[in-house]
């Protein structure tokens, strides 16, 4: 345990505004929810109606949590409980990576074990430091639902099933990062079990029983094999069961206990899982930097591509089905014409799907340019521009990749969105324009965070990665979810994702369109002049 305090408190320190964004941000999250339920769901009858179809519709329980019972605690837990254990689990799976692979690849793994630290010391840390962070979490949403007003044993719960998803991750983050020999593997390896495990939980919910009432839904076995399953069966509000929640601490605990093992036994830098060998030869592609570029991040971009493929055929799927949903209900009516102004209540679903899946095309095109900031870190970049290569063409390769991930990523949902309609009877012809202008919009508002995360990097290159994801979190904080936290439409549209042109009735409603343009083509060009004279940047 020699030097784990030491490492402890540098941790902390260097993480507590990454930490606080994470950890304010989700219990945010909650304290918006609860608004938005009490003034689009404030009644019992809005509740139960909503909840019935819900069940007629089991698609929607992709998306949402487990129905438990119309009481507002227990209706507001189906709503949020997915999302803020998402947020726990994504904040734990990025701090294990970030400190133990990551520090590994930057050099300074080989100097802490060097010191009487050890090699385990980091891992320890890292470990402590996780399930302080995830306590401190459960804390504050527990008391976001106290100081709402609703019990205290079930205000706790939903604060101990949160963390509990964001434990798990962390043990299969650390766990991930023995088995690979990099930062960026591990990491993806942590995002595509948090997104595996969340629809395999919306798959056994969807497939469940419902109830006779039509306001509970008992899950399908299916549910039972993910912690975000896990975390929904403690049903808080209604039954407050803390039993399922062994299931995702005992979890923990192996899959830490096996990252461990393979710690003390594994030399510093290496990987529990080989790379595999390359071509004798290579390519014409790789002899350029962007060919190189393109060769390491095609398969990250073409992951993101098949999510905006499903958000695609969601999107038509389920047109027809919100619009029957809000026919009946005032309040989803009320949430679509805000999203799609004038529209119609499809086009409003449609602009809904697509916000997500602009939303996936903002997330790639900010991880490729944190993936510059890792190659500066990393003294890959130093070697690079030694050559003839310029400042401006080694950024500008970065962000010509980005871009090319954005269109394929918007051009899957379109594809998606028209295997969705071909797959519906009697779906409208228009659905499809829609489709295409939402979509166009889409990318406008994935570039502008493409542009902006490329300013920050030459500005305020340490603050890349932490500022960067911070934008995209708020842009989809106020942009997706503002209308059902009943945002005013000044701020909301102050989001990217909400300020691009989507379709309204038989016309365009351009919205921000100009401005969205102007931040995109001022942030980049402005980018790369200054890079022109921005010296490198160590970690």
């Amino acid at each position: 345990m020699t030097g784990v305090g030491a490492l402890l408190h540098h941790r902390l320190r260097r993480d507590r505004w990454q930490l606080l964004m994470w950890i304010g941000g989700t219990a945010l999250l909650a304290a918006s929810a609860f608004a938005g339920v009490q003034s689009s769901f404030g009644t019992l009858a809005h509740r139960e109606a909503l909840l019935a179809t819900v069940m007629v519709n089991p698609v929607i329980l992709l998306f949402r949590g487990l129905p438990s019972g119309a009481d507002e605690g227990a209706f507001l837990v189906f709503l949020i409980l997915p999302f803020l254990a998402m947020a726990a689990a994504f904040m734990s799976s990025f701090l294990a990576v970030r400190h133990t692979r990551g520090e590994e690849e930057s050099g300074r793994g080989d100097l802490i074990a060097a010191t009487p630290a050890g090699r385990t010391a980091p891992l320890i840390a890292t470990l402590i430091e996780g399930l302080a962070a995830n306590i401190l979490l459960a804390t504050l949403v527990a008391a976001v639902f106290v100081g709402s007003g609703e019990a205290i044993g079930g205000a706790v719960l939903v604060g101990l099933a949160t963390a509990s998803v964001g434990v798990v991750f962390l043990g299969v983050a650390l766990l991930a990062a023995q088995l690979v020999q990099t930062a960026r593997a591990a990491n993806a390896i942590g995002v595509w079990t948090i997104m595996i495990g969340y629809l395999v939980a919306g798959l056994g919910n969807a497939i469940g029983t419902p109830s006779a009432d039509l306001a509970r839904i008992e899950s399908a076995p299916l549910a039972w094999l993910s912690p975000f399953g896990w975390a929904e069966q403690t049903r808080p509000f209604a039954d407050d069961s803390p039993a399922p929640l062994l299931l995702s601490f005992t979890a923990a605990v192996v899959v830490t206990g096996v990252a461990g093992a393979i710690a003390v036994q594994r030399d510093v830098g290496a990987s529990a899982l080989p790379d595999r060998r390359g071509p004798a030869e290579a390519s014409g592609l790789l002899s350029t930097h962007t060919g190189l570029l393109w060769r390491l991040s095609w398969a990250a971009i073409a992951g993101w591509a098949v999510g905006g493929l499903v958000i695609g055929i969601l999107a038509t799927k389920m047109a027809s089905v919100l619009a029957d949903v809000a026919g009946d209900l005032p309040a989803i009516q009320q949430i679509l014409h805000a999203v799609a102004q004038q529209g119609s209540l499809t086009q409003g679903s449609i602009v809904i799907f697509f916000t997500m899946l602009g939303v996936l095309a903002g997330c790639c095109a900010v991880q490729l340019v944190c993936r510059a900031r890792q190659d500066e870190m990393r003294g890959l970049a130093e070697a690079v521009l030694a050559t003839p290569l310029s400042r401006v063409r080694w950024l500008s390769g970065y962000l010509l990749v980005a871009a090319v991930g954005i269109i394929a990523i918007i051009g899957a949902g379109i594809i998606g969105a028209a295997l969705g309609l071909a797959s519906v009877d009697a779906a409208p012809a228009e659905l499809m324009m829609d489709a295409v202008v939402t979509g166009a919009g889409q990318a406008g508002a994935a570039a502008v965070f493409l542009a902006l995360s490329a300013l920050v990097f030459v500005l305020a290159p340490r603050a890349t990665m932490t500022l960067s994801w911070s934008l995209v979190i708020l842009g989809l904080v106020v942009g997706l979810f503002g209308p059902l936290f009943a945002f005013p439409d000044a701020l909301i549209h102050v989001s990217p994702f909400a300020a691009t042109p989507v379709p309204s009735g038989g016309d365009v409603d351009l919205r921000g369109l100009w401005w969205v343009a102007l931040v995109t083509v001022g942030g980049t060009a402005a980018s790369l002049l200054l890079m022109r004279r921005r010296e490198l940047a160590g970690p």
